[in-house]
Order: structure tokens, then C-alpha cells, then sequence
């Protein structure tokens, strides 16, 4: 770990989390990205306004990073491009498998102290390690 930037990290994991707090303390509901997103098509009048907030400000981030540093971090991805769209829709077919993603369940699931959540989290961290292992170790990529 040549980057850890703990302040940063920080930072980042209070806004997450307060953000999460605030999506349940106004409007009643977890914000899970996946759960947000899919149902922004179909979603009425008084539930359509919020779920567009919600995906404007996930692409507001990065435009005011970009805004006040002058650039985007750099992404380092050494994977390509079949296996990120393998992993890409791997990971929406496993959203709506467990009925949610990671910060439906990993963040606010967690947070209710939910037992479905904690069974959703470890299983797809432990599907994740394998599958890195599998790939740097097995494979030798």
C-alpha cells in the first residue's frame, strides 16, 4: 500500500455514512445504489425527485474533484476490457440475486444490525477474495 491516505479515507467514510443516515432520517429509506437506480424508471412523481438527486450527486463528485484539483485521480486497471464487463455484469446480476449491493448491505444493512445483510456481506467479500486469488495466484495474471 505505496497511497494509503487515512484523512482522506476518513472523510470519505463520514460523508458516506452520513449521507446514509440522512436518506433514512428524511425520506425512510436505505441507500442502496442499486435498489436507487433501478427503480428510477418506474418510480412515481413523489419518488422520481429524489432518486435523480440521489444518481446527480453521485456524478456531481467526481466533476468537483475534478473542479477543484484540476484533474481526476488516477485509475490504475490493469484488467481488460472483456473481463471488466464480465465483472460488471456479474456484479448487477449478484445485486439482484442478494436483493441488494454493498451499501444497501454492506453500509446500512450493517448499520440496522441486519442478519441478511451480514450473510449478503460476507458472502460476496469471500467471493471476492477467492476470485482475486483465483486471478493473481491460479491464473498468474
Amino acid at each position: 500500500m505505496e497511497s494509503f491516505t487515512p484523512l482522506p479515507a476518513l472523510i470519505g467514510g463520514v460523508l458516506i455514512g452520513l449521507s446514509a443516515v440522512a436518506l433514512m432520517a428524511l425520506n425512510g429509506r436505505i441507500a442502496g445504489i442499486a435498489g436507487i437506480i433501478g427503480a428510477l424508471p418506474d418510480a412515481g412523481a413523489a419518488e422520481f425527485g429524489w432518486r435523480l438527486a440521489f444518481v446527480v450527486g453521485l456524478i456531481a463528485g467526481p466533476i468537483a474533484v475534478l473542479a477543484v484539483n484540476g484533474a481526476l485521480p488516477a485509475i490504475m486497471n490493469e484488467a481488460s476490457w472483456p473481463a471488466l464487463i464480465a465483472g460488471g455484469l456479474l456484479v448487477g446480476f449478484g445485486t439482484r440475486f442478494g436483493n441488494g449491493c454493498t451499501s444497501g448491505h454492506g453500509v446500512c444493512g450493517l448499520a440496522r444490525l441486519s442478519p441478511r445483510s451480514l450473510m449478503a456481506t460476507v458472502t460476496f467479500t469471500a467471493a471476492a477474495m477467492i476470485v482475486v486469488f483465483v486471478i493473481r495466484h491460479v491464473l498468474g495474471s
